[in-house]
């Protein structure tokens, strides 16, 4: 496996270690954290760490492959798939926190999905179609939406959310439904590649 790839699939191990860490504070068995006053702040720089290090992976393995010239037609569809993966998983415990709304992420993983399988589609005509601007426009969002639910969470944590919570809490909810709808419109870009490609 190229280097570029590697750093894909390290994003793909930390997506459920994420999950696990993210939850591991919530468990509360015959309620026995509450006994324990900041229990769940230990998560939050760990959580924070995974994160950040499975974003930088997302930006330097473009950088890697373009660099050491190993982009292939397995590097544009692992890479994508590795940032769903991901992503999906991130808005799945902000989901089940309650932070994030379940009816934007059904419309979410049905635009991944939809971009799935027209990229199988794509291979069917041997065309490995990689990320256009749209999509990444789209990243970008959900980064932003997941860093503020984040911080969120992470304010939740440490101590009395307070005024600030609500105020970051809106804010992500806000990143979210916009990335929602530029998934939408950037699955549209998607589908008209395809039908040009016919």
């Amino acid at each position: 496996m190229k280097a570029a790839n590697k750093l894909s699939a390290l994003r793909i191990i930390l997506a459920p270690v994420f999950f696990i860490i993210y939850f591991v504070p919530l468990w509360n068995p015959a309620g026995l954290i509450r006994h324990f006053p900041g229990f769940s702040a230990w998560s939050v720089p760990v959580l924070w760490f995974v994160f950040i290090v499975s974003e930088l992976t997302d930006m330097f393995d473009g950088m890697v492959a373009r660099k050491r010239k190993e982009v292939s037609d397995f590097g544009k569809l692992f890479d994508p798939f590795a940032d769903t993966l991901v992503q999906l998983t991130f808005f799945l415990c902000f989901v089940l926190d309650g932070i994030f709304p379940a009816i934007l992420y059904i419309l979410v993983i049905y635009r991944e999905f939809g971009i799935l399988f027209l990229r199988n589609l794509m291979l069917r005509k041997g065309i490995a179609m990689g990320a256009r601007m749209a999509g990444k426009v789209k990243t970008v969002a959900y980064i932003s939406a997941c860093a503020l639910a984040l911080l969120a969470v992470s304010i939740r944590r440490i101590g009395p959310a307070g005024r600030l919570g609500t105020v970051v809490s809106a804010a992500a909810l806000a990143v979210f439904a916009v990335s929602a709808a530029l998934a939408v419109f950037s699955f549209a870009d998607y589908v008209r590649v395809y039908r040009s490609a016919k």
